[in-house]
């Protein structure tokens, strides 16, 4: 990649991790393009070639860590079933718990009843999309027939409700009480086992499988434990 393709990159970076702290601490509606160029230490015109204005930058925001999620089930498509569930688990719930996704969540949610556009936009650009990407895996792997289900979009809202809803959820409404990572680690675990108990075609395998992708999370977690290891 060139020196000049490498300044784009950065710039671009620079400009999403601008935006997100930008909705978070504003909201939709009283973020700027610029109070974001500003956060990116950026001119304002600068900052509109590479976004035409703040819907495209808001989209472009989360597009990236929704396409990182989704990476889980990309690659070799021959990966045990318990592998990719865990592994776009742990990349949602790294995401979603994070304290900026949180605020930017609770904001939207505020804003959704008087402006019903941006919860909209919210929900088009991010959960929608994300949820298309869960339904499409699980048709894949029902036509590899590691998962049986009659409606792949049930299967999918299914395992997203039990990896993380109950403590994203206590979160967002109690934000002094946001879960550490290991009781996160408690949903998220029991979240997938408890899918592949009802939808994997061999659970006894796939749980054996995940019961050895959890011994490993758990070392791997304890020898990089932090002071706030989800955030």
């Amino acid at each position: 990649m060139s020196r000049r393709a490498q300044n784009r990159l950065e710039k671009e970076r620079r400009i999403l991790e601008a935006a997100l702290r930008v909705f978070a601490d504003h909201g939709y509606r009283a973020a700027t393009m610029d109070l974001i160029a500003e956060a990116a230490n950026l001119t304002k015109p600068t900052l509109y070639q590479y976004f035409p204005g703040k819907d495209a930058l808001f989209t472009a925001m989360l597009n990236v860590p929704r396409e990182r999620m989704l990476d889980a089930f990309e690659g070799d498509t021959t990966r045990p079933l318990a592998d990719q569930l865990h592994d776009f688990a742990w990349a949602y719930a790294d995401t979603v718990m994070r304290p900026d996704f949180l605020s930017l969540a609770r904001l939207i949610i505020g804003e959704a009843q008087r402006f019903p556009e941006i919860g909209t936009a919210y929900q088009v650009s991010g959960p929608d999309r994300l949820l298309d990407g869960l339904i499409a895996f699980m048709e894949a792997q029902r036509g590899a027939e590691r998962l049986r289900f009659d409606d792949p979009e049930l299967a999918a809202q299914d395992f997203w409700g039990l990896i993380l809803s109950a403590p994203r959820n206590k979160a967002l409404y109690e934000p002094d009480a946001v879960p550490d990572r290991a009781a996160v680690a408690r949903y998220v675990h029991n979240g997938i086992a408890v899918f592949l108990r009802a939808y994997a075609t061999d659970p006894q395998h796939d749980i054996a499988r995940l019961a050895a992708l959890i011994k490993q999370h758990d070392a791997s977690a304890t020898a990089s434990a932090g002071p706030n290891p989800i955030a």
